[in-house]
């Protein structure tokens, strides 16, 4: 069987094209026994011979992928920078003693910085629970695993509040 084999070892390599599970992830090199390989993840498709020039294939679309990662990642640190130094405000119905009706949950705060032109999505806002009280508040916002920022965040009443 074509295929790169291991001295003292009858184990192959494949390059997998599907994740498989309990085996690897598409794209990963794995070394399994030839029957594994000749009678199910070849003719299923989920994976193809590790030849040298596959093997290059794939380091080649890594850093590819690696590239667009870290523009995306430069990108959303230019976004959280601009966020940064913006307050949104938030107008909300009150009580006289500064409680809310209702309350600022990360949706209105996502809305109010897309309004100002920020690209905030909710699942981007941090809350530890729901607004329910007027004042200044400091938000969290995770736009990636390395990348975060903070917002400032006024609750303030509405016209007809009161």
């Amino acid at each position: 069987m074509a295929g790169t084999t291991t001295p003292g070892s009858r184990n192959v390599e494949v390059l997998l094209v599907h994740d498989v599970a309990n085996l690897g992830q598409r794209g990963e090199i794995v070394r399994v026994k030839p029957g594994y390989a000749r009678n199910f993840l070849l003719p299923q498709g989920k994976a193809t011979v590790a030849t040298e020039h596959n093997k290059r294939m794939v380091e080649k679309h890594r850093e590819k992928l690696a590239a667009i990662e870290a523009a995306r990642v430069k990108q959303l640190q230019k976004i959280a920078e601009a966020v940064g130094k913006y307050s949104a405000t938030i107008e909300a119905h009150a009580t006289a003693d500064n409680h809310l009706y209702g309350s600022v949950v990360a949706r209105d705060i996502s809305e109010a910085l897309k309004a100002a032109g920020h690209p905030v999505e909710a699942e981007h806002v941090r809350l530890d629970g729901p607004i329910k009280e007027l004042g200044m508040y400091t938000v969290k916002l995770k736009f990636h695993d390395k990348v975060q920022g903070e917002v400032k965040v006024w609750v303030v009443p509405s016209a007809t509040s009161g």
